[in-house]
């Protein structure tokens, strides 16, 4: 953008910043929400509390489920796929 453009559009100037900061939040946000390293703890906390009698095999049947198909999701998003 030339010196007549920056000027001219320099009242927007903090819209742009604001704008930016936004994209760096939702960027920051969709890092720690498609992280599977919470997620493979969680499995393993859960297969511990099987093993140590803490809860049922439905539960951990149900619990696990619901586990693996988020990092299923995880998965999707790190190839691309956007049909969530």
């Amino acid at each position: 953008m030339g010196l007549i453009g920056q000027i001219l559009t320099l009242p927007l100037a903090p819209v742009r910043g604001v704008g930016w900061v936004v994209d760096r939040v939702v960027e920051a946000a969709e890092q720690e929400y498609y992280d599977p390293e919470p997620v493979e703890r969680a499995l393993a906390a859960l297969e511990k509390e099987l093993l140590e009698g803490r809860i049922d095999q439905a539960t951990f049947d149900a619990r696990e489920d619901e586990l693996l198909d988020r990092l299923e999701e995880i998965a999707a998003y790190r190839r691309g796929d956007t049909a969530h």
